[in-house]
C-alpha cells in the first residue's frame, strides 16, 4: 500500500481526533469524519469505520467513562509515548522536551494543558505541522504504539480500530521492534533508580490527566 502525503495526513488527522477526549464535538464530527475516511485505502479506512460506527451508536457519557476507564485508570494503554520508552524517570522529562523543542520548530505552541507526547498530539502534528518529523516521532516509539494496540486488541477496546489504523500509516515492525515489543511486555517501562529526582521541571512530567478535552 502506497499512501500519498495528503492522504496519510488525512489518516492522522481522523486518528488524532479518534484518540482525543470525545466530547460533543467529536460527535459533530462524525459526517465529516466518515467523508474523510472514504478517501482512505482499506486498511486505514475500515478500522477507522468501525470506531466512528461505535462512536455514533454509544452514548457520549458512556465514552466518555470508556475513554477514562482505559486511558487513565490503565498505564498498560497510556497514550503518552514516551512512558513505554523511559517510565517516569528523568529520562522521560528531557524526551518530553524534545518533543516540544520538535513543534516549536515547526511553529507550533502546545497549550499548557496539553502534554506533547499524547498520541492525539503527534497525530495532529504529523498531519497539520510537519509530517517527516512526526512520522519519525511514532516511528521511534512504534514498540509503544504496538504494545498499546495489541493491549486494547486484547482487552476488545473500541480504541483498538485505531490503533490498527494508525499501525498502517507506519513501517512495519522489524526484527528489533518486535524484541522491544516482547521486552516491553515481560518487564515494563523503565523505574527511575531510588533517590534521583526528575531531571525535567514539574510541567513538562507526566500529570494524572492529560486528556484533550
Amino acid at each position: 500500500m502506497t499512501l500519498t502525503e495528503v492522504r496519510r495526513a488525512t489518516a492522522w488527522q481522523v486518528q488524532s481526533l479518534a484518540m482525543g477526549y470525545p466530547d460533543e464535538q467529536l460527535v459533530a464530527r462524525l459526517p465529516l469524519l466518515r467523508a474523510a475516511t472514504r478517501t482512505l485505502p482499506a486498511p486505514l479506512a475500515v478500522p477507522l469505520d468501525r470506531f466512528l460506527d461505535h462512536v455514533a451508536a454509544t452514548p457520549l457519557t458512556v465514552l466518555a467513562a470508556d475513554y477514562v476507564a482505559t486511558f487513565d485508570h490503565r498505564k498498560r494503554f497510556s497514550p503518552y509515548l514516551t512512558y513505554f520508552a523511559y517510565g517516569d524517570t528523568r529520562k522521560r522529562g528531557m524526551a518530553l522536551l524534545r518533543f516540544k523543542h520538535a513543534y516549536r520548530a515547526a511553529g507550533l505552541e502546545l497549550d499548557d494543558s496539553e502534554l506533547p507526547d499524547h498520541l492525539a498530539v503527534v497525530l495532529e502534528f504529523a498531519a497539520t505541522g510537519d509530517p517527516v518529523v512526526g512520522h519519525r516521532l511514532m516511528t521511534e516509539h512504534r514498540a509503544g504504539l504496538e504494545l498499546i494496540r495489541l493491549g486494547l486488541r486484547d482487552a476488545g477496546s473500541p480504541w483498538a480500530d485505531v490503533l490498527e489504523s494508525v499501525s498502517a500509516t507506519l513501517p512495519p515492525l522489524g526484527r528489533r521492534e518486535h524484541e522491544a515489543v516482547a521486552r516491553l511486555a515481560a518487564e515494563g517501562p523503565p523505574e527511575e533508580d531510588v533517590g534521583l529526582a526528575p531531571f525535567a521541571p514539574p510541567e513538562y512530567m507526566p500529570q494524572p490527566r492529560g486528556d484533550r478535552r
